[in-house]
């Protein structure tokens, strides 16, 4: 049986720099999956490739059994910088993404889906409020609200919550995994932040540093859900893993290279 996300063997150079050499990694349909490791080690560059805005220098990407050429609908990318059109309200934002996907007779469902993440994020008594309006935890919702409503079959987060402040970075983790448990969508995730990745994943990749960067260790976080930010700070489990994920970025990565 295949894997619902395939990455076989992936190079992706630009020039004479290899970014990532010979990535292999499978995602089951409905996991969440991170991945973490230090700057320049092609986590980015990696989410690009399956979004379809970087092509493989070599190997393949499929989703669903085809093969990823160039972006599509059925992968949404959330960035950090939020990417909305700045002259157009909230409402707006996410109902121009829908209407590029839902067309004909589909357009009434797409709008409904518009309306529905809208409410779920908590924007709808907002929706008429230009992005410049609003504070930056709203425009991420708006973003991800607008990523949601296209009904991609896999969620790409690219550092989504690393320009927020620590409270509205936990709520709006919240709202992703309330979100997530309910629609279990198919999520893979860049992030910088251990506890994050831990609090969200099933799975944690550790890349190795680049160039050249691959896969150091794939870690499972096998975690109870739903979970709960305060118990899980007295579950040994949590600790002792993020213990093994900071030793691993701080020491084993350093040791490699300098070895």
């Amino acid at each position: 049986m295949r894997a619902y996300l395939e990455i076989f063997n992936l190079t992706v150079s630009f020039g004479s720099y290899t970014a990532l050499k010979g990535v292999n990694l499978l995602l089951n349909r409905g996991e969440f999956v991170s991945i973490i490791g230090h700057s320049g080690c092609g986590k980015s560059t990696l989410l690009n490739v399956v979004a379809g805005i970087t092509e493989p220098t070599e190997g393949s990407v499929s989703l669903d059994g085809k093969e990823i050429t160039k972006p599509g609908p059925d992968r949404a990318v959330v960035f950090q910088n939020y990417s909305l059109l700045p002259w157009l309200s909230i409402y707006e934002n996410v109902l121009t993404a829908v209407r590029a996907v839902f067309r004909g007779n589909r357009l009434k469902e797409g709008i409904e889906r518009a309306e529905t993440y809208l409410r779920m994020v908590g924007l709808w008594e907002h929706r008429q409020k230009l992005p410049s309006q609003v504070s930056g935890g709203m425009k991420q919702r708006t973003a991800i609200a607008r990523a949601l409503a296209v009904d991609p079959k896999v969620l790409l987060l690219d550092e989504p919550f690393g320009a927020l402040d620590a409270l509205t970075k936990a709520t709006l983790q919240d709202e992703l995994l309330a979100i997530w448990e309910r629609d279990k969508k198919t999520v893979l995730m860049v992030t910088h932040d251990v506890e994050e990745a831990i609090y969200l994943s099933d799975r944690i990749v550790v890349m190795s540093n680049g160039p050249s960067a691959n896969i150091y260790e794939v870690v499972p976080v096998s975690l109870e859900r739903p979970r709960n930010r305060e118990k899980l700070l007295q579950v040994k489990e949590y600790t002792e893993l993020k213990a093994h994920l900071l030793y691993t970025l701080r020491e084993r990565l350093r040791k490699r290279e300098v070895a």
